[in-house]
Protein backbone atom coordinates (compact mmCIF):
# COMPACT_ATOMS: atom_id res chain seq x y z
CA UNK A 1 0.00 0.00 0.00
CA UNK A 2 1.51 3.43 -0.72
CA UNK A 3 0.38 6.57 0.42
CA UNK A 4 0.84 9.59 -1.30
CA UNK A 5 1.00 13.13 -0.26
CA UNK A 6 -1.12 15.94 -2.17
CA UNK A 7 1.11 17.79 -4.73
CA UNK A 8 0.56 20.96 -2.66
CA UNK A 9 3.42 23.43 -2.27
CA UNK A 10 4.31 25.48 0.62
CA UNK A 11 5.31 28.62 -0.11
CA UNK A 12 9.06 30.01 0.90
CA UNK A 13 8.86 32.18 4.23
CA UNK A 14 8.50 35.95 4.08
CA UNK A 15 10.20 37.59 7.10
CA UNK A 16 9.81 41.48 7.37
CA UNK A 17 12.30 42.82 9.93
CA UNK A 18 11.46 40.42 12.60
CA UNK A 19 11.49 36.65 12.53
CA UNK A 20 13.81 33.47 12.90
CA UNK A 21 15.97 32.48 10.10
CA UNK A 22 17.26 28.53 10.59
CA UNK A 23 18.27 28.25 6.61
CA UNK A 24 22.00 29.01 6.36
CA UNK A 25 22.10 30.63 3.28
CA UNK A 26 19.21 32.67 4.09
CA UNK A 27 21.38 33.63 7.18
CA UNK A 28 24.41 34.21 4.90
CA UNK A 29 22.90 36.68 2.49
CA UNK A 30 21.64 38.48 5.73
CA UNK A 31 24.82 39.10 7.19
CA UNK A 32 27.28 39.70 4.10
CA UNK A 33 25.18 43.08 3.81
CA UNK A 34 26.68 44.10 6.95
CA UNK A 35 29.75 46.43 7.86
CA UNK A 36 30.93 48.35 10.91
CA UNK A 37 28.56 46.62 14.05
CA UNK A 38 27.92 47.03 17.44
CA UNK A 39 28.19 43.05 19.29
CA UNK A 40 27.54 41.80 22.77
CA UNK A 41 27.57 37.88 23.29
CA UNK A 42 26.34 36.62 26.19
CA UNK A 43 25.59 33.19 27.80
CA UNK A 44 22.88 32.78 29.79
CA UNK A 45 21.92 36.52 29.58
CA UNK A 46 25.39 36.95 31.24
CA UNK A 47 27.66 39.86 29.34
CA UNK A 48 30.93 37.77 28.27
CA UNK A 49 32.25 40.44 25.71
CA UNK A 50 30.98 44.13 23.73
CA UNK A 51 32.86 46.23 21.43
CA UNK A 52 32.43 47.35 17.75
CA UNK A 53 34.18 45.56 14.85
CA UNK A 54 33.64 44.96 10.94
CA UNK A 55 32.04 42.11 9.47
CA UNK A 56 35.10 40.71 7.34
CA UNK A 57 33.51 37.31 6.37
CA UNK A 58 30.35 35.39 6.42
CA UNK A 59 30.77 32.01 5.64
CA UNK A 60 29.37 28.36 6.04
CA UNK A 61 31.55 25.85 6.85
CA UNK A 62 31.32 23.28 9.70
CA UNK A 63 35.01 23.31 9.85
CA UNK A 64 35.79 26.75 10.28
CA UNK A 65 35.18 29.02 13.70
CA UNK A 66 33.33 32.31 14.60
CA UNK A 67 36.16 34.37 14.90
CA UNK A 68 35.67 37.93 16.89
CA UNK A 69 38.80 39.70 17.51
CA UNK A 70 41.12 43.03 16.54
CA UNK A 71 38.14 44.98 15.77
CA UNK A 72 36.89 42.19 13.12
CA UNK A 73 34.36 39.81 12.87
CA UNK A 74 34.28 36.28 10.84
CA UNK A 75 31.16 35.11 11.49
CA UNK A 76 30.15 30.87 10.33
CA UNK A 77 27.02 30.55 10.30
CA UNK A 78 27.22 26.82 11.18
CA UNK A 79 28.13 28.00 14.42
CA UNK A 80 24.37 29.26 14.72
CA UNK A 81 21.22 27.40 15.69
CA UNK A 82 19.86 30.01 14.12
CA UNK A 83 19.53 34.07 13.40
CA UNK A 84 16.78 35.59 14.90
CA UNK A 85 15.93 39.09 13.41
CA UNK A 86 14.23 41.90 16.01
CA UNK A 87 13.78 45.31 16.29
CA UNK A 88 14.65 47.73 19.09
CA UNK A 89 11.89 50.59 20.48
CA UNK A 90 13.28 52.84 17.82
CA UNK A 91 12.46 50.16 15.03
CA UNK A 92 16.15 49.66 14.17
CA UNK A 93 16.83 45.84 12.85
CA UNK A 94 19.33 43.97 15.15
CA UNK A 95 20.55 40.20 14.68
CA UNK A 96 20.52 37.79 17.12
CA UNK A 97 22.95 34.90 16.21
CA UNK A 98 21.71 31.66 18.97
CA UNK A 99 23.72 28.42 19.80
CA UNK A 100 22.73 26.57 22.71
CA UNK A 101 22.34 29.80 25.89
CA UNK A 102 25.08 31.28 23.83
CA UNK A 103 24.15 34.93 21.84
CA UNK A 104 26.14 36.96 19.27
CA UNK A 105 23.89 40.14 18.71
CA UNK A 106 25.25 42.03 16.28
CA UNK A 107 23.79 45.92 15.69
CA UNK A 108 24.75 47.16 12.87
CA UNK A 109 25.84 51.18 12.47
CA UNK A 110 25.21 51.73 8.97
CA UNK A 111 22.56 50.10 6.33
CA UNK A 112 23.52 48.09 3.23
CA UNK A 113 22.99 51.36 1.21
CA UNK A 114 25.87 52.87 3.09
CA UNK A 115 28.15 50.60 2.98
CA UNK A 116 27.42 50.22 -1.08
CA UNK A 117 28.25 53.92 -1.27
CA UNK A 118 31.48 53.60 0.86
CA UNK A 119 32.64 50.44 -1.36
CA UNK A 120 31.85 52.83 -4.32
CA UNK A 121 33.30 55.64 -3.20
CA UNK A 122 36.25 53.81 -1.86
CA UNK A 123 36.31 52.15 -5.54
CA UNK A 124 36.27 55.65 -7.27
CA UNK A 125 39.00 57.15 -5.12
CA UNK A 126 41.72 54.63 -6.07
CA UNK A 127 40.59 55.03 -9.38
CA UNK A 128 41.17 58.92 -9.17
CA UNK A 129 44.51 58.21 -7.35
CA UNK A 130 45.67 55.63 -9.98
CA UNK A 131 44.87 58.26 -12.60
CA UNK A 132 46.96 60.62 -11.29
CA UNK A 133 49.78 58.29 -10.71
CA UNK A 134 49.73 57.34 -14.66
CA UNK A 135 49.24 60.92 -15.45
CA UNK A 136 52.41 62.02 -13.31
CA UNK A 137 54.51 59.08 -14.91
CA UNK A 138 53.48 59.91 -18.68
CA UNK A 139 54.23 63.44 -17.58
CA UNK A 140 57.50 62.41 -16.23
CA UNK A 141 58.41 60.09 -19.10
CA UNK A 142 57.23 62.80 -21.49
CA UNK A 143 59.71 64.96 -19.78
CA UNK A 144 62.24 62.87 -19.69
CA UNK A 145 62.10 61.86 -23.21
CA UNK A 146 62.35 66.30 -23.88
CA UNK A 147 65.28 66.48 -22.20
CA UNK A 148 67.55 63.32 -23.82
CA UNK A 149 67.20 66.04 -27.40
CA UNK A 150 69.00 68.38 -25.65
Amino acid sequence: MSHHLPDTKIPAPCIVNTGIIVNKLDMKRLLADLGRVHYIYTQEDKLLSEGEGDVMEVFANPQRSTLVANSALYLNVESFDYLELKQSPQQETYFDLMQEGMCLRLIPLSTPLQERKQRQWNVSAIEAMMDEVLAARWDAEFDDDCSDSF
